[in-house]
């Protein structure tokens, strides 16, 4: 992975130096109104990894998202047993 800038000349990004190969797909970040933002280098490295995942296609269907967010967090629950409504008490 590389990581260039470029400005934007009549609607196309413009990189300068080598440029891209031709039919590139690139993910472009750009800040709103002239904002500038930072990230630390926790959040930049998770950032990358994302990146890297997306372009090795490591990614999952919407499908498989909406089945995960929807599992509870501590997975499938226990059946249940069948209970008894007498109780023995112990001699």
């Amino acid at each position: 992975m590389r990581v260039t800038t470029g400005t934007v000349v009549n609607g196309r990004i413009e990189v300068p130096g080598e440029g891209l190969p031709e039919g590139a797909e690139v993910t472009i970040l750009s800040p709103e109104d002239q904002e500038a933002f930072t990230l630390g280098a926790e959040a930049e490295a998770a950032l990358l990894a994302r990146i890297e995942e997306a372009e090795r296609a490591d990614v999952i269907s919407s499908d498989e998202l909406l089945r995960e967010l929807h599992k509870p967090p501590w997975g499938a629950l226990p059946a249940r047993r069948p209970t008894s409504t007498a109780m023995k008490r112990r001699p």
